[in-house]
């Protein structure tokens, strides 16, 4: 069987959610990955109605002992990945560092890296014994400036920003692509589990503009898994147009 596999953290929603339907679309087989066994379940039903193979795999990336085990019990016919999307990541809490909750710390660093670190520690030699692959990391524009109160989120994204370019260079020698795709503001889940799930402080986010959405990182993890075999797309920043930076907009009430 010819038919490639993409490995999507995060599938339950959002980015993740989107991402793993684009690669779908595009002749992928998926192991799709969360923890919500509800969605998974859900998405894994509506894949296969179209014929698509799926292995829905429920566990929690900060847990390093379910990580193990989820890789080392794939089934054969499983384990050729030929693309991995470190995509489960998060923020929580917005507040100056001597306000900070460190319960909120503790979640995004043991998410967005650690998270990130254990998926890639199993996953990537399945991938070097091939000799092929792609890992794409999904960053933010958080890991390439700091804003007011963002202090351990853009911290996390910061150190993604490292991992990639280290990555890049570790897996260089086996002929593995690496890249990190960085978006602005997207509207996802993520504002409502920034704020705890307070769903009037997260609409005020995207007020006044029209944001990304998570499609529109669909088609960058695409673009960059559709290249030819020789072409790496090393880092991507994508902004919705009326996004300068992590804190400038221009909002129209």
């Amino acid at each position: 069987m010819n038919t490639k596999i993409a490995w999507i953290t995060g599938a339950t929603s959002g980015i993740g959610e989107a991402t793993t339907l684009k690669l779908a679309d595009n002749g992928f087989d998926v192991i799709i990955t969360g923890r919500r066994n509800d969605r998974l379940t859900a998405l894994k039903e509506k894949l296969e109605k179209n014929g698509i193979r799926v292995l829905s795999l429920c566990f929690d990336v900060r847990v390093e002992a379910e990580v193990k085990s989820a890789v080392e019990n794939l089934p054969d016919e499983w384990k050729n990945i030929d693309v991995l999307v470190n995509n489960a990541g998060l923020a929580a809490g917005l507040s100056a560092i001597q306000d900070g909750d460190t319960d909120d710390w503790n979640r995004m660093i043991d998410t967005n890296i650690k998270g990130l670190l254990y998926i890639t520690r199993y996953v990537s030699p399945l991938m070097i014994n091939r000799k092929a692959g792609h890992i794409i990391n999904i960053g933010s524009i958080a890991g390439k400036e700091v804003y007011p109160n963002g202090n351990v989120y853009c911290a996390t994204k910061h150190a993604v920003d490292a991992l990639t370019k280290g990555m890049r260079m570790d897996m260089l020698k086996h002929n593995i692509r690496v890249t990190q795709i960085c978006p602005g503001a997207v509207e996802t889940e993520f504002s409502i589990v920034r704020f705890h799930g307070d769903e009037a402080r997260a609409a005020k986010v995207y007020d006044g503009y029209e944001c990304l959405v998570a499609a529109d990182i669909a088609d960058c993890v695409w673009f960059a898994v559709s290249r030819p075999p020789h072409v790496n797309v090393n880092d991507m920043v994508v902004m919705p147009t009326a996004q300068a930076s992590g804190t400038l907009f221009n909002r129209k009430f």
